[in-house]
């Protein structure tokens, strides 16, 4: 049987790591994902201290819809934060590096020392890419910081330090976040469901919101009649048989999946500051 979330042990330590690790840092910049900033929330933001300034990077910016992202930057910053809507294959905004390297912090009032960053966020949101992009990707891990929870890996960037952090998913959090999550490859789809049931949750979402016409015509097929219509024939349009040309659902349910996250059939959002995609 499936499980409903996945959850192994080393985000219940990294979770614990990261609320200790605060104490010791000048900014927090979380990555969620621009096509759904309140699915992909990290699950211990809540728990940093209300006077540590907590910066946001919606990564995959370049699969988002352009205008919807557009949205929450500027609800991000109504809320009085710093964001950023980022493709992280590319080179970081200037902008960014220079608003780290001038947050600077003194010790005593008198000796001052390099800014101290932590990357966190859910899963495969583009925590790593970001750290690479702040740091080089060739930079190597610098000493422990006194005082700070061991284990903890900190690179050096110029003019600031950055602890990385494990990708953290809530346990808690209803099954379908865990579910809708998968459909940006956020949690392990595999793991929590049938690649087949997934794909048509997601189609049932997408028609629902009047997005799935526009996202299956990539594929010249259209969205009408039920969802397990357009799934056998994206299956079949993305010749994912069995033999005797019968649709193979599974197959066509995790190549949709991909397809989907991958922003092969078009930029997209799951959700808007107004209208969250969970709950619905």
């Amino acid at each position: 049987m499936a499980r409903t979330v996945w959850f192994p042990g080393h985000m219940a330590k990294g979770s614990r790591q990261l609320v200790e690790l605060c104490r010791a840092l000048d900014v927090i910049l979380e990555v969620r994902d621009a096509r759904a900033p309140m699915l992909t929330k990290s699950p211990v933001s809540d728990k940093f201290p209300k006077s540590l300034p907590v910066w946001y990077v919606l990564s995959k910016a370049d699969l988002a819809d352009e205008g919807v992202t557009s949205q929450w930057i500027e609800s991000f910053r109504v809320s009085g934060h710093r964001a950023w809507a980022l493709d992280l294959r590319k080179v970081l905004p200037g902008s960014l590096k220079k608003s780290l390297a001038s947050l600077v912090r003194s010790s005593d009032d008198r000796v001052y020392r390099e800014t101290r960053v932590a990357v966190v966020g859910t899963p495969n949101v583009g925590k790593s890419t970001l750290l690479n992009r702040l740091v080089g990707r060739r930079a190597a891990v610098v000493g422990g910081v006194p005082g700070v929870t061991k284990g903890v890996a900190w690179f050096k960037g110029q003019g600031f330090l950055v602890a990385d952090s494990p990708g953290i998913l809530d346990p808690r959090a209803e099954a379908g976040v865990h579910r809708m999550m998968s459909w940006i490859s956020s949690t392990k789809g595999q793991i929590i469901g049938s690649w087949d049931e997934l794909a048509r949750e997601c189609m049932d979402f997408l028609k629902r919101r009047e997005r799935l016409t526009g996202i299956v015509s990539s594929l010249d097929i259209d969205a009408e009649g039920d969802v397990s219509d357009v799934l056998e024939r994206t299956g079949r349009r993305l010749g994912r048989l069995r033999p005797g040309g019968e649709v193979d659902l599974e197959a066509s349910g995790r190549a949709f999946i991909d397809a989907l996250s991958s922003g092969r059939l078009g930029r997209f959002s799951l959700e808007t500051p107004r209208t969250p995609a969970w709950p619905e």
